[in-house]
């Protein structure tokens, strides 16, 4: 028997259903009596997997519709289709040939099904999310503020709202600490990142809510998923500069922000980062070398349950993500 790749192209009002190698097509809608009855289509089929591009948020309820009936289901970046698709000479782009090209990339690649996040994991993401637009609003509203006239409606205005939106970011933050509170689990491993010196809870509330794979992957596994990885530039002879691209920018962000703190104020950190200056490392160089020792740490406090441990930690056993840090 074939093997049965399905690819679905997700759009705000319809679905674009592909099977490979039947060469099957058809179209749905995006509603939820539309979405089970392509579930239970689906599981008629029994395909070895099926492929959606993430879209933003568009594709959410058909993946878990999926993931709930058991189905194997990949969200992987369009990016790295939109590639296998020029790989191919495919260089149209419509809604079928989209669909197509995912069923073909799910049988010719053959992504990984991972596990969906469960609802409370999902709505934690949503107030993470929340909080960092209300924050950048704050920002926007602010360098408004500063080419307004000193004085006048414009003026007040934009104060008014700037300690609104203050004051509705500080509503998310107690929204997240309750949730957190909620859940035994999320409470302690909060609390083991919080042990980190250089992690706030913005970056420890981050890490749980979109780096749900913390603990659960080797070092170099979790650092390629943030990026935060650096990738090699060589060809015959030549060499090239490693960068890092890819991963998930929101998560990398936070651990940006944290690194500079943990740069001067966690000691093993702090020491790491001088002497990768004092070596001629570029600052920024420097500082995302801090980034990937500081998610390999914290991925394997979480994998063993520990608490930060200076002296642990400063170990080359520890430092591999391979020692079991001693509770605090």
């Amino acid at each position: 028997m074939d093997r049965i790749s399905v690819g679905i192209d997700v759009s705000k009002t319809a679905l674009v259903i592909a099977v490979h190698p039947r060469r099957e097509r058809w179209t749905t809608e995006t509603t939820p009596v539309a979405i089970e009855a392509l579930v239970t289509r689906l599981q008629t089929l029994g395909p070895a997997i099926i492929v959606v591009e993430a879209t933003g948020g568009y594709e959410r309820a058909l993946v878990a519709a999926c993931a709930t009936a058991g189905l194997p289901i990949a969200v992987v970046n369009p990016r790295q289709v939109r590639a296998f698709a020029q790989a191919l000479g495919r260089t149209a782009k419509t809604d079928d040939i989209d669909a197509d090209v995912l069923a073909e990339f799910g049988d010719r690649v053959q992504p990984a099904v991972r596990a969906i996040a469960d609802g409370e994991t999902q709505a934690l993401a949503a107030l993470v999310a929340r909080r960092r637009q209300l924050v950048e609003m704050i920002g926007m509203e602010r360098r408004r503020l500063e080419q307004a006239p000193p004085t006048g409606p414009i003026t007040r205005d934009l104060r008014n709202h700037i300690r609104w939106l203050e004051r509705r970011v500080s509503d998310v933050d107690d929204d997240l600490g309750s949730a957190i509170e909620a859940s035994p689990v999320w409470r302690v491993s909060e609390d083991l990142l919080r042990s980190v010196p250089g992690i706030g809870p913005t970056t420890a509330r981050t890490l749980l809510a979109e780096l749900p794979e913390l603990g659960r992957l080797d070092r170099r596994a979790i650092a390629a998923l943030v990026g935060v990885a650096p990738f090699n530039c060589d060809s015959g002879q030549y060499r090239g500069q490693r960068h890092i691209w890819g991963g998930r920018a929101t998560v990398r962000a936070a651990l940006y922000m944290a690194a500079v703190s943990a740069s001067q104020h966690n000691p093993i950190l702090a020491t790491f980062y001088r002497r990768l200056r004092a070596a001629g490392k570029p600052a920024k160089v420097a500082l995302v070398a801090t980034m990937r020792k500081l998610l390999t740490m914290v991925n394997a406090m979480l994998k063993h349950q520990c608490h930060w441990n200076a002296e642990v930690a400063s170990t080359p056993a520890s430092q591999t993500g391979r020692a079991r840090a001693a509770t605090a």
